[in-house]
């Protein structure tokens, strides 16, 4: 689990939530959600943010990912 969308897969699933429910509280898009975990695209920082809110998980999990690639 060393991708951001490794972990954000990880977290997610840990919080029992499906993508459409994970975008839904995110207000992000289905198939954005679905690309980040895949690692085609890359969220922005208030994305991020948004993504660790909801999952109740600190925004440095999801910035430590991106560093390391």
């Amino acid at each position: 689990m060393n991708t951001f969308g490794e972990k954000l897969s990880f977290y997610r699933k840990q919080s029992g939530l499906s993508v459409e429910e994970l975008a839904l509280k995110a207000r992000i898009g289905k198939n954005t959600l679905e690309q980040y975990e895949s690692g085609k695209q890359i969220p922005t920082m208030q994305t991020i943010l948004k993504l660790s809110t909801v999952l109740d998980v600190a925004a440095e999990v999801f910035l430590d990912a991106l560093k390391q690639k």
